[in-house]
């Protein structure tokens, strides 16, 4: 979602903001800006919509240099992607804001604020903020106290950057519900919705807990917690390089993180696998205690995250025989819960801050569910630590919107989470080390399946002028098929829809014709046959089917079927490898149609709000 980048320091700190900000453009974003306060503390903002490149040549035409500011990318929640409603926010000409998160209190606040004679300027949540800071400094108050004494008066979710003409020495931040860090310099300090915002110019971090405000000068930064009371956040040294979230020979980061998989996937297994087990201290110096009063599995998610866990489902009911009940993270927090005994409540997310999951989790611990477990791919984030156990996926940074590396590293986190809750449930050794062998393989398997891009290529011309899709797939098959319709939707714009086969009678049917393409996954698994009759169903009524096939799937290719044939793979580890071309066909058809492959419209990667 939105991304904020301040810093203060002993040079032109501009260039570091606008470079922070493109290096947050993934998350989403409709329109930028950055406030400055120059040498005389003269308060000086421009913001333009659109790309980032828009704001640097509005900064081209006006260049605006100072020690200490602030900048945002917004993506629009109150108000439409305006100039007007672009951030930074400023009052009076004296204070200005930049705001991740949404203020639920903001109609009150706005209708005090104009009785006030407070003047609004846009449609947004967030200048009521500016106005209501104003208000307290207009009290006498210091900046830290004043910025303390607004957050009191805010309901919803808030990450705050906040410079002041009379304080020109200092830049306060805040955070509530959404992420923050603080980044520790020489001389010189900065703050960044996330880590990669700052890894040209440090890579030492505070992480800012729930209800933090600090105050940054170039020489330290203090901490205060939600009691007001001092306090020390430890020093996280990320391990991530600046050139780690580049795209490097790349036309796309969505390509390059298609083809660092196989990378990926090693990662996530290092050091959690002996020569034929899964250790089960990965999860945690908790998890043999909590694994063993595991009886019920809830897992909670949303989009991509939701579909690995369908797909968790599938494998944890079967083999471990263990009831799983999945949910959509943002239907689970709003519904009555029966809480089921000894229930391991498990929520996947990349981000590790999506709104919704967080939420879930919060509400999970607060109505009695045993224990807590995250997967996920950032370390720092609020959900792995606010649970009792996690598992690192180890995708590294994916600055693509479209999730390709974070679902196939969470599906092997998956994997490793089966065996070990299925080995105390009764699974042979001769199964598990069995697993454990195609776990090792899976990434030359990968590499293998990328071998096939060019083919896919090929492929994807027949989707180039077409306005509907439908993704076919049986057992664990059906959530790689939702996977893979996503993936179309969200990168080409196509309307596609996944479907259980089986359901074809039950509507769908009703929808194809020469210009639906059928996408249909077929491995060979004990559905295989079912799977067939269904296409045949298909091809009866003039659908043109492309199918991804077992090599010995004993399917053929004529007038109207398109085989696209891959390798035999065990059923364990089918749906990563399935994934993976259903994925280059997306970015395939995408370039076809000519759409921005990273930054689809209307899209954000991280969901800080609701």
């Amino acid at each position: 979602m939105c991304g904020i980048v301040g810093g203060i320091a002993n040079r032109d700190i501009t260039p570091v903001l606008v470079d922070g900000l493109k290096r947050l453009e993934y998350r989403g974003y409709d329109s930028a800006g950055v406030a400055v306060l120059d040498e005389q503390a003269c308060l000086t903002r421009v913001r333009t919509v659109g790309k980032i490149a828009n704001l640097q040549q509005e900064l081209t035409k006006l260049p605006i240099n100072g020690k200490i500011g602030i900048g945002h990318t917004r993506w629009a929640t109150h108000g439409e992607p305006a100039t007007r409603n672009a951030h930074p926010h400023v009052c009076k000409q004296s204070v200005a804001l930049v705001h991740n998160g949404i203020i639920e209190n903001f109609e009150g606040l706005k209708h005090t604020q104009q009785a006030e004679e407070y003047l609004f300027t846009s449609d947004t949540d967030s200048e009521v903020i500016v106005h209501q800071l104003h208000k307290h400094l207009n009290q006498g108050k210091e900046l830290l106290l004043a910025v303390q004494d607004t957050v009191d008066d805010l309901e919803g979710a808030y990450a705050l950057g906040v410079v002041y003409n009379a304080e020109p020495d200092k830049l306060v931040a805040a955070r509530r519900g959404s992420p923050l860090v603080i980044g520790i310099g020489e001389e010189e300090n900065f703050i960044a919705s996330d880590m990669a915002a700052l890894l040209p110019v440090t890579n030492r971090f505070y992480i800012l807990e729930e209800g933090d405000v600090a105050v940054l000068a170039r020489d330290g930064v203090k901490i205060y917690d939600l009691n007001r009371q001092p306090v020390t956040r430890p020093v996280h040294e990320s391990k991530l390089s600046s050139d780690a979230v580049e795209r490097g020979e790349y036309a796309h980061y969505m390509l390059k993180e298609i083809y660092e998989q196989p990378q990926a996937i090693a990662e996530t297994l290092e050091g959690r696998l002996t020569e034929d087990t899964v250790l089960e201290a990965s999860f945690g110096p908790k998890a043999a205690s909590i694994f063993k009063q595991v009886r019920n599995i809830q897992i909670v998610a949303c989009g991509t995250s939701y579909h690995a866990g369908m797909i968790a489902k599938y494998g944890f009911e079967s083999v471990t025989r263990l009831p799983c009940n999945v949910e959509v993270a943002s239907e689970f927090r709003y519904r009555r819960q029966v809480v089921q005994p000894n229930t391991l409540f498990v929520t996947i997310s990349q981000s590790g801050e999506t709104a919704d999951t967080l939420a879930a989790l919060r509400l999970a611990k607060e109505v009695g569910y045993a224990h807590t477990l995250a997967i996920c791919n950032v370390p720092e984030s609020s959900l792995v630590r606010e649970s009792e156990l996690s598992l690192m996926t180890r995708a590294g940074p994916e600055i693509g919107v479209a999730s390709t590396k974070a679902f196939t590293t969470q599906l092997v986190a998956i994997l490793l989470l089966l065996i070990v809750l299925a080995r105390r449930n009764g699974l042979p050794r001769d199964m598990e080390a069995k697993v454990v062998e195609q776990l090792r393989q899976l990434p030359g398997m990968i590499e293998d399946v990328l071998k096939l891009d060019s083919k896919i290529e090929k492929l994807a011309e027949n989707f180039a002028d077409k306005h509907h899709a439908l993704f076919l797939g049986r057992g664990m098959m059906y959530p790689v098929a939702l996977e893979g319709a996503l993936k179309l939707k969200e990168i080409s714009y196509i309307h596609a829809e996944g479907y259980p086969a089986g359901e074809l009678k039950h509507g769908p049917l009703a929808l194809v014709d020469a210009d639906v393409p059928i996408v249909a996954v077929a491995p060979n698994d004990k559905l295989l046959d079912k799977l067939k009759s269904n296409l045949q169903e298909v091809r009866a009524r003039g659908g043109k089917l492309y199918v991804f096939a077992d090599q010995h799937a004993g399917m053929s290719a004529g007038e109207g079927v398109t085989i696209l044939e891959i390798a035999p793979v065990d059923i364990a580890i089918s749906p990563i490898i399935y994934s993976v071309p259903l994925q280059l066909l997306a970015y395939h058809v995408a370039l076809l149609k000519g759409t921005d492959v990273d930054q689809p419209r209307n899209l954000a990667k991280s969901v800080t709000v609701e």
